[in-house]
């Protein structure tokens, strides 16, 4: 069983606080005031507060006026160079939309929360000494994790920790910093800029043995962050970036994971490789040595050895990271499998071509195209990922891109194209859609999770009481998906039962 997440601190009454009295007062008494992300007063315009997977209108309260705002403006910090401020040793961020005059007209003010506990499902890999990098979309909880990782590693393993905090999203707004980075210290930068500046200066000057940085986003950057690393001072840090291929075909950040160069092999060489006389391959060794994919709040996917996993995608090759998953039961891990000569013998599934389906073309927003290409190669279907939506035959969207502002919203108007919506970007999720999309399954996605969920669990009690278990009578498609995913453990399956009885049946290794 994992450890429940212990305490979220979150100063909420401190950012009340500022906030216009009317609006204030119909947070204090609203029942999703835990669930908070955000408040935006724009001038002219009603109130709206944004909570988890919902946004709101406050219809009853009247538009916010400019001595609103500039009320608001005078109970914060100053804003720096990126239009930001906060409020002293808090973590809330207060950001300004300005007119051409630079006056401000519009606030977004973000709920600023230190949670004890979220790096449970990492902990060993925050443990190992390793340079780690972390990645994800925007509001995934990437630098609430990087403080709670500064607090762990200053607090109970007594490393001297300095966090460069560009724009104090870390450690707060003021001088004093939040206490929930621990014992780490915090360096603040004057202007995004000089962010590498700093990043080197806090190396020369403090001698730290960590050093967490929060967005690395610029050549200067990512030269620096390889300087350090060089140093002997272990790296943890976050940047732009959804999944690897994100940062591997990003030219500013490919350096992170070694780089990419082009290579024009010799005749015999290429003959030997099966490929073409000229391939790309990795520069040179990786400034991080483990990366972690943040997919969702409690899915994560980690590559343990970032050069191998740049050499296997550059290689178009399939990769296979560490899936980890926390739920209910507890801290579920997949490890991963490349050798299938490991593998017990089980009975075979056949994966006959799929002989007479309709060719689709895919056009793909908010997920990952490499997730989808090892979709289709896994379920031997014919279909491809096109680059514009004129070519495509159905759109697939991540429902956390949709909504009736969004860049998404934008691309599709006039377009006729169906759109299919998935709620997570994993590789589960597309497999699951393809399958359904192209009748290889003739149950619906609830029952397709359903079945996968139970089938984990039986394999991790199966592996720890070291029994045989059976699964629920299920249909022959959702059997044979079973069936993957126990191979995929390198464990035993087989398919029992009378005909309409019909269940799967795990032995221990």
């Amino acid at each position: 069983m994992n450890p429940p997440i212990k305490d979220i601190y979150d100063d909420l009454e401190l950012l009340l606080e500022v906030l216009p009295e009317r609006v204030r007062d119909y947070l204090k008494s609203h029942y999703r005031l835990s669930e908070l992300i955000e408040i935006v007063l724009d001038l002219g315009a009603k109130p709206e507060v944004r909570f988890l997977e919902s946004d709101c209108k406050i219809t009853d309260l009247d538009e916010v006026t400019q001595d609103e705002i500039n009320d608001v403006v005078i109970h914060i910090g100053k804003f720096n160079a990126q239009n930001r401020a906060g409020i002293g040793r808090t973590l809330h961020r207060i950001s300004a939309i300005r007119n051409r005059e630079g006056k401000i007209i519009g606030l977004t003010c973000r709920v600023g929360r230190a949670v004890v506990g979220t790096i449970e499902i990492i902990r060993d890999v925050v443990e190992s000494g390793k340079n780690i990098l972390l990645i994800g979309p925007p509001g995934i909880g990437k630098t609430t994790k990087l403080r709670e990782i500064a607090r762990v590693l200053s607090d109970e393993f007594r490393k001297r920790v300095i966090i460069v905090d560009t724009s104090n999203e870390i450690a707060g707004d003021g001088d004093i910093p939040h206490p929930g980075i621990g014992t780490a210290r915090r360096m603040q930068v004057p202007t995004p800029s000089e962010q590498h500046d700093v990043m080197i200066e806090a190396v020369e000057n403090h001698m730290p043995q960590i050093i967490v940085i929060d967005e690395i986003g610029t050549e200067a950057e990512t030269a620096a962050a390889r300087t350090i690393a060089e140093r002997g001072v272990q790296l943890v840090a976050t940047a732009h970036g959804q999944t690897l291929e994100n940062i591997i075909k990003n030219p500013t950040l490919a350096d992170l994971v070694g780089g990419v160069q082009s290579v024009t092999l010799g005749d015999e060489e290429a003959k030997f490789r099966g490929t073409q006389k000229a391939v790309l391959e990795r520069k040179g060794p990786p400034t991080f040595t483990i990366l972690v994919e943040i997919q969702d709040k409690d899915d994560f996917a980690i590559y343990p050895d970032i050069s191998h996993a740049v050499d296997d995608f550059l290689r178009h090759e399939t990769l296979h990271p560490e899936l980890r998953s926390r739920t209910t039961e507890g801290i579920q891990i997949t490890k991963p499998h490349t050798d299938t000569t490991e593998l017990a013998p089980t009975p075979t599934i056949k994966q006959d071509s799929q002989a007479g389906l309709k060719s689709c073309n895919v056009y793909a927003f908010g997920l990952s195209s490499e997730r989808i290409h090892s979709a289709i190669h896994t379920l031997n279907i014919p279909a491809k990922v096109v680059n514009t939506i004129s070519e495509a035959d159905l759109v697939l969207c991540l429902k956390d891109k949709m909504g009736a502002r969004s860049k998404f919203a934008q691309l599709m108007k006039g377009q006729t194209t169906p759109v299919h919506v998935l709620k997570k970007n994993t590789f589960e999720a597309i497999l699951n859609f393809f399958r359904y999309y192209y009748k290889l399954t003739d149950s619906p996605d609830e029952e397709v999770d359903e079945a996968l969920r139970e089938i984990e669990k039986i394999c991790t009690k199966v592996a720890q009481e070291k029994r045989v278990m059976d699964a629920t009578v299920r249909p022959e498609s959702i059997r044979k998906m079973q069936m993957e995913y126990v191979r995929k453990l390198m464990m035993n399956a087989t398919d029992v039962g009378e005909e309409g009885n019909r269940r799967v049946r795990v032995y221990p290794r």
